[in-house]
């Protein structure tokens, strides 16, 4: 398929490979991954025909979470180098035809983040409303995503007198993605690191971001944040792509692509989970029938 205006759409042919850079190639000698050893590394990945690069998130972090609690959207973190490493990597990408995807990390942030710190210190402050809270979350029966893990889905904060939502863990307080500045704040975020040459983003926990979880601030249609983020990266970047993560059952799978106008891509948890079977097994037919299973999508 491609581009209206006459490009093709390169994701519809690329081979994405997942790289947790703190895992990869120490390039310094401390026992960490960094980016001056992925980028040393760029000639091997394109020799394995590799054309995109999805790297797992980077940010500041307590890491208490493999990365996925930040503290900083704009930032890299200290174990894995410099923002100048960063765009070193990045530009030794380009030169090989590589292109980059980037964790989109805002489902939540750490209990760390500056906004939460202000939050809970100050009912009175903006940031204050960028999170779920609740004065008595009692009739609030919300599963965890961790049951026997994280039993509550609601921690309270004695400073503020309020419950604030997580339904991954206790110190990644959920954002409440209704409130207009948040929005605004994740497209500045996007903006950001499209500006530095990101080919798109793997939304993290789409389909807990704007589905199948009581939201703060009402009825309001909560998809409007996936058509916002695709007509931000369209105007921006008409080439960048929005890869999802959503793990839903099959009937539901196709309205994360709304009507062309939403995710680009989504992960294909279906697949992978008839994948193990097919293994189990030792025969193809779980592989056949979880693409039969598959709805319909769009054009893209």
């Amino acid at each position: 398929m491609r581009h209206p205006l006459g490009r093709e759409l390169w994701y519809k042919r690329a081979v994405v490979y997942a790289i947790d850079v703190g895992l990869y190639q120490d390039g310094n000698g401390d026992g960490i991954g960094d980016f001056i050893g992925l980028a040393g590394r760029l000639d091997h990945l394109a020799s394995l025909g590799i054309t995109c690069l999805w790297l797992l998130p980077f940010y500041p972090t307590p890491n208490r979470d493999n990365g996925y609690d930040v503290v900083d959207h704009f930032g890299v973190d200290s174990r894995l180098g410099t923002p100048g490493d960063f765009a070193e990597f990045m530009r030794q990408a380009e030169a090989r035809g590589i292109r980059v995807l980037l964790d989109l990390v805002v489902h939540h942030t750490s209990d760390e983040h500056p906004w939460f710190r202000t939050a809970r210190s100050d009912r009175r402050s903006p940031c204050h409303d960028y999170y779920v809270w609740d004065d008595d979350p009692s009739d609030h029966a919300i599963e965890t995503i961790f049951p026997g893990v994280v039993e509550r889905a609601w921690t309270r904060v004695e400073e503020v007198g309020q419950y604030y939502r997580h339904i991954f863990y206790p110190f990644e307080p959920d954002l409440d993605i209704l409130n207009p500045e948040v929005r605004e704040q994740i497209l500045l975020i996007m903006g950001y690191w499209l500006g530095v040459g990101a080919a798109g983003f793997r939304v993290d926990a789409a389909s807990h971001l704007v589905g199948r979880q009581p939201l703060a601030g009402g009825d309001e249609e909560p998809h409007r944040l996936l058509r916002e983020l695709r007509d931000f990266v369209a105007a921006r970047h008409g080439d960048a792509a929005l890869l999802g993560e959503t793990d839903v059952s099959p009937d539901e799978l196709v309205t994360y692509f709304g009507d062309g106008n939403e995710l680009h891509m989504l992960f294909n948890f279906l697949l992978d989970n008839y994948l193990f079977l097919a293994f189990a097994r030792q025969e193809a037919e779980p592989i056949a029938r979880a693409l039969h299973l598959l709805p319909n999508k769009p054009e893209i």
